[in-house]
Parts: C-alpha cells; structure tokens; sequence
C-alpha cells in the first residue's frame, strides 16, 4: 500500500508537484473535434470563444488510417491557437490499442505545456490511472512542465463502473468522470443501439383500472443508477463528474432533457458532438437566474449558515443553506467566464421557480 504522505510526491524526478486539490474551472461542455479534419480545424478558432472545454478527439471517430495524422493536427492546432481561458484536452486511444503510447509520448512532450486534460477511455480499474500517472510524470519532467497535466477517466466498460470508485482516487491527477454510455451498453450487454438518451422499451406502466381501460406509459432514464453511483465516488474524492455523449444530434429536445438529468444529479458539464448542443449544455450546466436569485436570498438569510429561518412559507436550515452555496458557488465562477451570465445573475429575479422551465 501506498503511504499516504508519498501520494504528493513527483511520479519522475524533474515533475511538477502533484495538485491537492482539483481547479474548479467552467466545464460545461466538452466540445469534440477531429484535430485531423482541415474543415473542423478552421473552426478552431471560433469554437475557442464559444466553449469551455475543446477536446481533440483522437479516438473512436477517428479511423485507424488517419490516428497519426488527427495527433499531428492537433499538435500543430495547440501550437498555433490562442486558448484563452478555455481548457484544450484530448482524448486518447485505448490503452490496449497500438496508438496510445504514441499519444501520451508526443503530445506530453510536444505540447504539455497547452494540454490541460488527457482523457482515458475505457478506463476499468486504478491500475490504468497508475500507468498513465507515472508515464505523464516521465513526460513532464523530460519537457521541463511546471504544471501537471491531469488525467480524464471514461467509464465506459461493466468493470470500470464495478471499480469507479478506485478509479476516482487513484491519483491526484484525477480530474474528472465522463460517462460512455455507448460503450457501456455494449459492455453490459445491453438491448439498446443508442449513443446516450433513453429507450421507449424501459418503462413503466400505471396500474390497471378496469379490463380495457388505457393505461399511461412513462419512459425511464437507462443511465439514472450509473451516474448517480459516478457522481458519487466523483464527489468523495473531490473531482467532476461529467454526463458524455448524445448522438442523436437532430433532437435537441431529448438532449436537453438527459443534459438536464445529469446537471441535477450532480454532473457539471456534458460532451457536445455538434454545434447545435454546444448552446445546449452552456443553458443546462448553467443555474437558473432565478434559482440563484432565491440561493443568495437564503445564504443572506441564514447569516452563519446555523439555525432555520422560514422564507415565503418554507423553511430552510443548514442543509438548504449548504445547497445555496453549492447554486451561488457555481453562479459565481461561471460569472466570472460568461459576461451575458454576469449580468443575468446580477439582475433581480422574481423569488424560487424551477429552473429552466
């Protein structure tokens, strides 16, 4: 076992220290883009002011005859592109695959200094985490980094949701958790060619009032039970958990819908595959001005956050109060990134409506 003071300690001589404690910054949507596309890499530039996360995707979308090619567009895009302060990750090949030593080799030696996040897929227990850990560690001290590059698992396979949890603390490095649902289905074996988003077939049916009488159906969320068990193990150990993707991208109805299950089970951003999901997530991962309207109305009423007060008929003590802070926290560092948010959220709403209604 691993002593407790050792898990601070550089993985390399010459690595930058382990961050405690992960850097809450704006990651509503994670935009996917093949860095290998001459298309999609012209729109780099425009896609850089309009989300918080752009992911060079080196993976699944990208067929084996051009892997090389989709990592040398993205090194070549991190060199040439002013991010801001939106975050460039990416994510590479499996670690099984014959491409992702080649990843992690060029990309933390060529452009560590750009990458914020390196994302995992298929991530089934700790020791896939401790191997990317210690190779990164290698890397950064080879390239001189003065700042870590952190690490991305997907929970995409049956084993690496039976192991989330170590999963979620296996490292320091740990960012965050995105879930696959295709993948996982695949895994699981389950009845469903979907990317993501319910199935008509899992549902519920009310109960019987006469022999031929109609009888509602109500259609259940295929993911409820592994993203509540991610966020969960997210949470314990202080990293993100994130929602990934919705494939279906003509219906942007049932993506907001899932985006929105996923916000208020406690996720805090969602891929977005097409443009069109990208104003999607910024509306779902972003709180109601309304509900942080009421959140700071209670955090002021409550004082030191101790007793219960009643407001407009409901009682709030120090469990609400800890929500508040949870909704204004949010509000604020998104504020912080988002002028339109800013002056949203600076403008007097009208007292608790649900949100995004």
């Amino acid at each position: 076992m691993r002593s407790a003071k050792d898990f601070f300690r550089p993985l390399a001589v010459g690595a930058p220290a382990p961050v405690r404690e992960v850097p809450f910054r704006p990651s509503r949507m994670i935009h996917f883009f093949d860095p290998g596309n001459e298309k999609m890499a012209a729109k780099v530039p425009d896609l850089v002011r309009r989300v918080d996360v752009l992911l060079g995707n080196l993976e699944d979308a990208v067929p084996a005859d051009r892997k090389e090619a989709a990592r040398a567009g993205l090194v070549r895009i991190a060199r040439g592109t002013d991010f801001g302060g939106t975050q460039l990750w990416t994510r590479i090949n499996s670690l099984d695959s014959p491409w992702a030593l080649d990843d992690l080799l060029t990309l933390g030696t060529e452009i560590g200094d750009k990458l914020d996040v390196v994302m995992v897929p298929k991530v089934e227990g700790a020791q896939d985490i401790h191997y990317v850990d210690r190779l990164l560690a290698q890397l950064e001290a080879r390239a001189g980094l003065s700042r870590p590059i952190l690490v991305h698992a997907i929970l995409e396979t049956a084993a690496g949701v039976a192991n989330v949890e170590e999963i979620a603390g296996a490292s320091p490095r740990m960012q965050g958790i995105s879930l696959g649902p295709a993948d996982l289905a695949a895994s699981r074996r389950m009845k469903t060619t979907r990317v993501g988003g319910g199935h008509p077939g899992y549902l519920v049916r009310e109960d019987a009032t006469g022999p031929d009488a109609p009888r509602a159906t109500f259609q259940q969320d295929l993911w409820h039970y592994t993203i509540a068990r991610m966020v969960d193990a997210c949470a314990a150990h202080g990293i993100l958990p994130y929602y990934g993707p919705f494939g279906d991208i003509g219906d942007v109805t049932a993506c907001e819908d899932q985006f929105r299950n996923a916000f208020l089970l406690g996720c805090v951003g969602a891929w977005t595959l097409h443009p069109v999901q990208i104003a999607v997530a910024r509306r779902v991962f972003s709180p109601a001005p309304q509900d942080v309207a009421w959140a700071r109305r209670v955090i002021e009423a409550m004082g030191d956050g101790t007793g219960a007060v009643m407001i407009d008929g409901k009682m709030q003590d120090d469990a609400t109060y800890k929500q508040c802070l949870v909704v204004a926290g949010l509000a604020d560092t998104l504020a912080a990134r988002d002028p339109e948010l800013a002056q949203a959220y600076a403008t007097p709403h009208t007292p608790h409506q649900e949100a995004h209604r």
